[in-house]
């Protein structure tokens, strides 16, 4: 297989760094450890913990984050005033996803987040779906690396095994056969992250080292994007936090959550205390402003993982600060919610102005979380 998958690879990253503490870092793999109601939201939602800090809930302080809100200008420019716009507003990490051969393709977000590393000091660059099922484990473990000691260990790497049989038919990726490569190259990558000798052949006289190595010790953090209960299982056999779909609601998460934690626990493995979200996250002051995304919402957007009954509100957080906050509270109790990815507004129909006047205030109204 490993021969095999020489021929289906696009890759990132390489650094050899001391070792320091950053937030999020992952132990070693598998080693320790729309028909939505277009009525406003009841703002009024109210729980026994209300008044309550996170430390009172025995949480850890929310982790703020988002992917850039305008996708159709993917330039360096454009890349680094959204980040730098989202730093200055006290986000704590930006995301890219991975995706291919369709009009707004992104194939390489390792590029893009380069591009961001440059203009920015301090706030985490991530990715929420690196394919590692598309590329040379030799060659993924040195790009991201690279990344890593580029932006000055601020490096956060989501992975998946991509879900579509026409992309991963074009790879010459056997779809039957995703998880397990999935899972070769992460192990792969991380033995050489940890200055051990890699092979792609099982060969001893092949094998390499690989360097730079990455600034952050062992590696990265590492969180798994999963969306049905193969993936999910996997992902907690791994010991790794899961990274959900922004797509699925919240009863559902919750069972999600739930499998992944069991599956870790049959493993025998540490449960991750890392347990990210990904949104969609559109706060205004003005409620006609956010029953016009509502009305925007229901037109374009169709969500086909909802369940019968389950409306906008069950995957989406729109409304005026007071009812955000208590949702995003909502999530935290209910999920213990620690890192939240605000995603992209995907509909048509609302201006610059308004996307950045949500992200900023979306900051101010989480503060204290």
């Amino acid at each position: 297989m490993a021969d095999k998958l020489g021929e289906q690879n696009l890759a990132e990253g390489v650094a050899n760094a001391p070792k320091q503490t950053v937030e999020g870092t992952t132990p070693e793999l598998g080693r320790a450890s729309p028909d939505a109601g277009l009525t406003s939201p009841d703002a009024g939602l109210t729980s026994p913990d209300a008044g309550l800090t996170p430390l009172h809930l025995g949480l850890t302080p929310l982790h703020l984050g988002l992917t850039p809100w305008n996708f159709h200008d993917m330039s360096a420019v454009s890349l680094s005033d959204q980040a730098q716009f989202a730093e200055a507003h006290g986000y704590q990490s930006m995301w890219v996803p991975e995706n291919h051969f369709g009009p707004q393709a992104i194939p390489d977000p390792l590029m893009l987040l380069a591009s961001i590393a440059g203009a920015t000091q301090s706030i985490r660059l991530g990715t929420t779906s690196y394919l590692l099922t598309l590329r040379n484990p030799l060659q993924a473990a040195e790009q991201v690396a690279v990344l890593d000691r580029l932006s000055g260990g601020r490096l956060m790497l989501g992975v998946g095994r991509g879900y579509a049989p026409e992309m991963l038919r074009a790879h010459h990726v056997p779809v039957a056969q995703k998880r397990k490569i999935f899972a070769w190259t992460l192990d792969l990558m991380q033995q050489a992250w940890m200055g051990e000798p890699i092979t792609l052949d099982d060969n001893p006289d092949n094998a390499v080292e690989v360097h730079p190595r990455p600034i952050q010790q062992p590696h990265p953090p590492i969180w798994v994007a999963a969306f049905g209960p193969k993936a999910l299982a996997q992902a907690g056999r791994l010991g790794l936090p899961y990274l959900s779909s922004p797509m699925e609601s919240l009863a559902t998460l919750e069972h999600n959550y739930a499998q992944h934690r069991l599956s870790a626990e049959e493993e025998g493995v540490a449960k991750p205390s890392d347990v990210p979200l990904m949104r969609t996250v559109f706060v205004s002051e003005d409620a006609k402003q956010t029953n016009k995304l509502r009305q925007l919402m229901a037109e374009q957007s169709e969500n086909s993982r909802l369940a019968e009954g389950e409306t906008l509100d069950d995957w989406t957080i729109i409304g005026e600060p007071s009812y955000v906050r208590e949702r995003v509270e909502e999530y935290r109790q209910r999920l213990g919610m620690t890192h939240l990815i605000a995603t992209r507004i995907r509909v048509s129909g609302l201006e610059e102005a308004e996307l950045r006047s949500s992200v900023a205030l979306l900051a101010e109204t989480l503060k204290g979380l």
